[in-house]
Formats: C-alpha cells, structure tokens, sequence
C-alpha cells in the first residue's frame, strides 16, 4: 500500500534507504558535530559553520542550572565532541575554537515534554475551539487522511518551529501512529532536523488501543540507532465510563505492564473525561517515575499527594490549558504540586492549535496562570521557571543524566540569547528578562550534542524556506480535503432537513 512505501519526498535523505540515512547521520554525529558532508544548506547565515571537535563558549553570562556550578556572568563552556567538558571563568583551552559569547546569555536548551507534531501543518486549518473548524474537530477528521509524507514534513515544520525559541529536546507524543512506517517518517524527520527526541509512540484515535508489535518493530529498527533518539509510547485511556464507575481495563493495564517490559517510558494525558485514573493506576500498581503526566488539573489533593509519592512525573501545557480546557477541567494546580515538590516540567502542546511553537510564550503563560491564582500564597519567581523549562523537563523524560544543565560530562546541548536586542536591554536579571522580555527573536544560536542548528538566529543545516514550502503544500492540500468534508457534511444534514 502507498503508505507502506518509502516517501521519496524525505528531504535530507536523497532517497536514500534506511541504512544509508543513519550511516550519514551518524557519520555527522562521530565526525564530531560538524554540519552534513553535502555543506551548508541554501539560506544558511552567513558564517553559520559547525564549530570544530573542541570549542570554547567564551565570555557570556552562564545560567547552568547546576546548582554546583552557579549563574557566572562572565563565564566559559569548554566543550568536546559534543559534550561538556567544564563550565568556569577564564578557562584556558590551548588550540580549540572560540565562540565569542559576550553580551549573551549562554544556558541548556528548553526541553518541551509533550508536543503533537504530526499535526503542526494543520495550523491554518484550526480555528481555536470553534465547533467546527476547532483543534479537536480538525485533527480528528484529518488523523485518517493523514500520510507518512505529511508526517514527515509537519514534523519537520513544529521541530524547526520550537528551534527558533531555543527548544533543543522534544517529547514527540505521537497520537496518530497510524502505522510502522509513520513512525518511520516521524523518526526520520527529527534526525534530520537535528534535535534531540522522544518519539512517544501512539494510537491512531479514540478508542484504539496500542499496536504492540508496531512498538516493538519501531524498537527493533530505531532503538540504538541515534543517540539523540529515545523512544517511548502514549497510551489511551480507559473509557470515561469505566474510571467513574471506578472499575479496570485489562487492555490498559496490560499495555502498561507490557511498555514496561520493553523498558519504554509512558506518557498519559489527563483531562475532564480521565477522573478516576490514579485510582485504577495505583489499584493495578501502575504509577511510577516511568509515567508523564501530562496536564496537572483536575486532581484531588489524594491523588496529587500518591503520585508525587510514586514518583510520577507532571507537564503543564499553559498556553493551551488557558484559552481551551481551563473551564473543563480547572486551574493548572502548580502551586499544589509544587508544595509537594513535584517534578514539573513544560510543554507547547500543540502548535497548530496554540498558532506558534514559542516557548518564551509556554513560560509566561505559567506565569500568567499562575498570578490568576488568588488563592495561593506561593511565589514563582522568573528562576523557577527557567528551571522547570530546562532541567525540570529533562527530568521529566528520564534524560537528566545527559541535558538539562550546564554540567561537565552533560551532552553540549546549549542556547545563546542575546541580551542587547532592544526588546531585552538592560538585563540585570537575566531570569526576570527571559521570562518577561524574551522571544524566539533573541536566539542567537542553539546546538544539540555540540551541532550548530541554528547560529545568527536563522537555521543553519535545513533550507527553512523549503521546510515551510513543503509543510505549507501539505497543508494547503489537507485543508481543501477538510473543508471538502465540512460541504458534504452540510449538503448532507441539509438534504436530511428537506426529507424531514
């Protein structure tokens, strides 16, 4: 069948088969960090070249998230074959390029814990939680029509997207793995993009359950093969009606029990139609530092306090759960589970809904939710928020060992935001300006294990125009199809009117 094939449209590929691809790409990886051998991409900024196996981020002001390191406002960041060597003022490094960092910010990338990519193509077509043309009617009518090919380019349009506001690591909560080979493309896209991922594979709608030997296969073909690659699954839930009855579900038990074996991490959404579950996980002894949770309302303080007891781990989505689900299901309980020192973490959620994939937007939001809350007295200062956005989420995809902070032995995954653009000066607090001031604009550079994706603010491996072109003809396409089927629907209810 035509989605079975290999689409010849994987840009950055050439049409090359599988095993061809990850030799090149991890020939990049070894080769010490350096853009493909093919050269720099059309459109690519001037001077925007990879530095070498050994460079030296000199002179900005460090935020390393580690609390042995500290915040260094003139400090250094040795860095070699992709990793942290040492963070420090003045460190000398003998014959290893030097990346003049002054008048920036130098800190890790923001890690978004949860993210629908496939559908990021359709922000055109989603008009905010109208009944017909909403986020959840829109993606539900184009889920089926959806092909590996339009997988692969709207994976490749969100993950630049978030690149540009400084995000290096992406939780991909795949839910419309529709087969073996969407995977496949959702997968190939990140690679060539460049970012660090988690590919949670899905199930294709409500009410189908997970494709275990889909998993399986997709573990087989792509578990040691990048390591910027993790992988992991999302699972549905047990119907509305079975957790308000306060009952079980096998199938989901068992598909709980069967990611574990397979050492596969599970992320769950929550929701107005989800009361009940943290009744039926701990039942079955199912929660556990394995499980995001994704979404932190509508919980009792009973569950809070046993999932932060088992170890769960949380995702606030703010710039989404605002404007869509905060009547539904609440307000986002932050101060609550951060009493309990919870591990928080954030996320865009979905970019096609939100309109954007700006993290700087996903921290104020925080923010801005949580200033609404008159019935807290709980600070949350610009800092904490940082934190959340860089080592919380690490934390939250059991990837706090490799990124999250600047620490020795780390992989180099790093930003560089510039404090002089005139929407950022001064900056006395650089924590109050990035949470307050900062947009994608002020993002200098960012690399993922050492690899420059993106110097001068502009994309330095893809041609970004031809990313956009071929997510936007994508696009373009599924919206005729969707309003294709929103006239049939009419014609339809109107014929039904006329015989009635």
């Amino acid at each position: 069948m035509a989605n079975e094939k290999r689409s010849a449209a994987y840009a950055g590929t050439g049409g090359l088969d599988r095993r061809d691809f990850l030799r090149g790409a991890m020939a990049a990886a070894v080769a010490g960090t350096g853009i493909a051998a093919a050269g720099p991409a059309r459109g690519q900024a001037e001077g925007a070249r990879a530095p070498g196996r050994e460079f030296l981020i000199s002179g900005g002001h460090v935020l390393s998230m580690d609390r042995s390191v500290g915040d260094l406002p003139e400090g250094d960041v040795h860095v070699r074959d992709g990793a942290i060597v040492a963070v420090g003022r003045k460190l000398s490094v003998p014959g290893a390029q030097v990346i003049d960092a002054r008048g920036m910010i130098v800190m890790p990338g923001f890690v978004d814990a949860h993210s629908h990519l496939w559908n990021a193509f359709l922000r055109g077509s989603v008009r905010g939680d109208d009944p017909l043309r909403g986020y959840f009617p829109t993606t539900n009518r184009a889920a089926p029509l959806c092909t590996p090919d339009d997988a692969f380019h709207s994976v490749r349009f969100g993950l630049m997207q978030e690149l540009l506001s400084g995000v290096t690591c992406l939780n991909n909560f795949s839910h419309n793995t529709r087969s073996v080979a969407h995977a496949d493309a959702e997968i190939r896209a990140a690679l060539d993009v460049g970012a660090r991922t988690r590919f949670s594979y899905g199930t294709p709608g409500r009410g189908e359950r997970l494709d275990l030997a889909g998993v399986k296969a997709t573990l087989a073909n792509w578990g040691r093969a990048d390591p910027r690659l993790r992988l992991g699954v999302n699972l549905q839930l047990p119907s509305p009606a079975v957790l308000k009855a306060g009952g079980s579900d096998e199938t989901f038990v068992g598909e709980v029990r069967a990611s574990r074996e397979l050492g596969l991490p599970i992320s769950l959404h929550y929701g107005d139609t989800a009361h009940g579950l943290v009744g039926l996980m701990d039942r079955s002894n199912l929660l556990g530092p394995d499980i995001l949770m994704i979404h932190t309302q509508g919980y009792t303080a009973a569950e809070r306090e046993l999932m932060v007891k088992k170890q769960v781990h949380f995702s606030m989505s703010p710039a989404i759960e605002i404007p869509y689900s905060t009547v539904r299901n609440g307000y986002i309980q932050f101060a609550e589970l951060e009493a309990l020192g919870a591990s928080l973490s954030l996320s865009v959620d979905a970019s096609s809904a939100l309109a954007t994939g700006d993290f700087f937007t996903v921290m104020r939001a925080l923010l801005w939710a949580h200033k609404q809350r008159a019935d807290v007295d709980r600070k949350l200062e610009p800092r904490r928020i940082v934190e959340i956005a860089t080592l919380g989420g690490a934390k939250a995809l059991g990837m706090d060992d490799a990124i999250g902070s600047l620490s020795a032995g780390k992989q180099a995954d790093i930003i560089l935001v510039r404090k002089n653009d005139i929407n950022m000066a001064p900056v006395i607090d650089p924590y109050y300006s990035l949470v307050y001031s900062g947009m994608p604009a002020n993002v200098d550079t960012v690399m993922v294990g050492g690899r420059v994706l993106l110097r001068g603010g502009r994309h330095a491996t893809l041609d970004v125009q031809e990313v956009a072109d071929l997510a936007a003809r994508a696009g373009s396409r599924m919206h005729e199809r969707l309003e294709g089927i929103i006239s049939n629907r009419k014609e339809n209810l109107g014929d039904l009117n006329r015989k009635g």
